[in-house]
């Protein structure tokens, strides 16, 4: 079985952060380890709190996983403070595994700015450079080129930007783009488009989180890049369509879908 780390605050209500990750990593069939860099206060109507956990706590559980378990991918999430960047970027340095998916989690949905500029600045010149694929979202890209983003060439002029950054391929999601959801992804030569239709529902919380982590299991499982977005976004597709209406606000969505439906369970 592949082995899989998720590097990623808590979502104490599940349906994003370390949570969705663990789960579509089960989903796929490898092996979810994590590494918790922050806990969150929040629910499928934002984020209310947040608190970083201690840099050599990270350092730790970073030691305790890479000293023991061959780790076959690595996916970054939300990490919100210079100092927990810096940590990061110094042990995966160290133990230098091959595959990192970073998703720059900045922006929540509810509008919660999850990094301040240094930490967004030390992101970008620390871990941007050692992730195989970057995967931000408009609203993401549009604070890393620090410009507007509403149209497809928009999104393919931000996603070169980005590139220039040192990232070596860019998935930049175009589901906060009023057309159909185009993801594009872009190699420093060429573009690959991912299409979908857009899904009436408001149930979609944790859908960055999910879809990179999916990139990363896929990986680990020995897909190509462009093959491994390409079933990520399968996946999130019909965990979006099939997703779940539990709480107040922002529903998740269902990890387990189509697993539960083979098992006759749905």
């Amino acid at each position: 079985m592949k082995k899989v780390l998720t590097i990623a605050g808590s979502d104490c209500s599940g349906g994003a952060g370390i949570q969705a990750d663990l789960k579509t990593f089960s989903a796929h069939g490898v092996f979810g380890m994590s590494v918790i860099t922050a806990v969150t206060a929040q629910n499928t109507q934002g984020v209310f709190a947040v608190q970083d956990i201690d840099r050599d706590v990270i350092a730790k559980q970073i030691e305790a996983i890479f000293d023991d378990i061959e780790v076959d991918g690595v996916k970054i999430g939300m990490v919100s403070q210079v100092q927990t960047i810096e940590v990061i970027a110094e042990q995966l340095s160290n133990y230098a595994p091959q595959t990192i998916v970073l998703d720059p989690v900045m922006v929540s949905k509810s509008g919660y700015h999850l990094l301040n500029p240094e930490a967004e600045a030390t992101l970008i010149k620390e871990l941007l450079p050692m992730a195989m694929i970057v995967t931000p979202n408009i609203p993401e890209a549009e604070v890393m080129t620090n410009s507007s983003i509403q149209t497809l060439k928009q999104m393919e002029e931000a996603a070169k930007a980005i590139f220039q950054m040192g990232a070596k391929n860019v998935l930049l999601k175009g589901g906060h783009l009023e057309e159909d959801s185009i993801d594009i992804l872009f190699d420093g030569q060429e573009f690959s488009y991912f299409s979908s239709s857009r899904i009436a529902t408001k149930n979609t919380h944790g859908t960055g989180c999910t879809l990179s982590s999916a990139i990363t299991a896929n990986l680990a499982l020995g897909h190509t890049l462009n093959k491994a977005v390409s079933l990520a976004k399968e996946y999130i597709t019909i965990a979006i369509q099939n997703s779940l209406s539990i709480g107040k606000g922002v529903g998740p969505t269902h990890h387990f879908y189509t697993l539960y439906k083979k098992a006759g369970l749905i």
